[in-house]
């Protein structure tokens, strides 16, 4: 399919890249095992708390490697002994918006439980909501293509801008993104579906900060496009977006160096975050990003290099003076329960993991509990 990236293309062109994660249905059954989901399973590794204080809050997702409730609860416990910081990040519930389902009942039944969960566990929260499409930047939200709809027309604008509204005054996140990878998209997406997103995303900040003024917002860009990683190594930054996006109060990052031409993490050029500011004091934070610990067709790879990549993401956040990092899974995800869909490029993700399918430790998890156990420091 064109934009799609296919397994073995050591360096994938600009279309294809994207988030990798859709908004997995069926979170709703959380809603019965909120006030029962706190025990621990592990504490946090062999790691020690040498070194400096980190300004930056840790964090995960809450996708299950596969559909199993109790897999999935095991998986949040397991991962909130090691974290102060949770993200929620998806598509809107575009097929029951454009039902005629109200946002409200939406919010409350799909999402807000999870929410509870969260701030049950202590954890800071961060909302992240994507008006495209999350795995081929190149084209729209799959839905609103199914529906024969665009983010062009004003009403599907409405409804976007009504369903970040909702989410805000429902969930009531600490931070929260209007839109992901908008250098990407800008790059990537025919310019109309660009201009409507800006447009979109504009309005619907105005809409929350005209009721709330305590929630950050923010956008997330595509760190290793703005490096020219995906197109023809030249330099871009993200000027653009600042400029587009004035309401921005902190910067949002994604990056799949492993994807994008890197071979080493030590490659990695160690102003990779912090360059991207151009001089600004704005706060970043990793809202997604990874390095597979398998190979995958000509991209080599192994547990010891993610382990390695860990270790310099960690330099890459403390140059940057980063709040948050976030892995948009802690688990690997099981493509053999859940099989992908011909053309589907999310074997490229699904082994971010720092545990396996089954919850086992890979060596990456030592990296990310030494990091945690650092004291970080008081404000952040």
């Amino acid at each position: 399919m064109i934009g799609h990236r296919q397994i073995g293309t050591a360096s994938p062109g600009v279309e294809s890249f994207g988030n990798p994660f859709r908004r997995m249905p069926g979170l709703v059954l959380f809603l019965f095992f909120v006030s029962g989901c706190t025990t621990s399973l592990n504490q946090p590794g062999d790691g020690g708390s040498g070194g400096n204080g980190r300004t930056y809050r840790m964090g995960f997702s809450g996708y299950p490697p596969r559909f199993d409730i109790n897999l999935a609860l095991s998986a949040i416990n397991m991962w909130s002994q090691r974290a102060d910081a949770a993200i929620m990040s998806y598509e809107p519930p575009w097929d029951s918006l454009l039902a005629g389902t109200a946002p409200e009942s939406l919010v409350v039944h799909d999402e807000l439980s999870l929410a509870r969960l969260y701030r049950a566990k202590g954890l800071a929260l961060w909302l992240y909501l994507d008006p495209e499409n999350g795995l081929n930047r190149t084209s729209e939200s799959d839905a609103l293509i199914r529906h024969g709809r665009s983010i062009t027309e004003p009403g599907i604008q409405q409804l976007y801008r009504r369903y970040c509204y909702v989410a805000d005054s429902i969930l009531r996140p600490d931070h929260l993104g209007l839109a992901l990878e908008t250098n990407l998209i800008r790059g990537a997406a025919p310019d109309s579906v660009y201009r409507a997103i800006r447009t979109v995303v504009n309005d619907a900040a105005a809409d929350i900060r005209g009721r709330d003024s305590a929630v950050l917002l923010s956008v997330s860009v595509q760190v290793d496009y703005a490096w020219g990683r995906l197109t023809d190594s030249v330099y871009r930054g993200v000027e653009t977006d600042f400029g587009d996006f004035p309401f921005i109060q902190e910067l949002g990052l994604s990056s799949y160096p492993y994807l994008a031409g890197f071979t080493q993490p030590e490659d990695i050029p160690s102003d990779y975050y912090r360059r991207l500011l151009n001089g600004r004091k704005m706060p970043v934070m990793v809202t997604e990003g990874g390095w597979t610990s398998v190979s995958l067709g000509a991209i080599q790879s192994s547990p010891d290099k993610q382990k390695r990549y860990l270790t310099r993401q960690m330099t890459l956040l403390d140059t940057a003076s980063a709040t948050a990092v976030f892995q948009l899974t802690f688990t690997d995800i099981d493509l053999t329960a859940n099989p992908p869909p011909p053309g589907s490029i999310i074997g490229l993700f699904a082994y971010l993991g720092l545990v396996d399918v089954n919850l086992q430790p890979k060596p990456a998890l030592a990296v990310w509990d030494r990091t945690f156990l650092r004291p970080r420091l008081r404000g952040q």
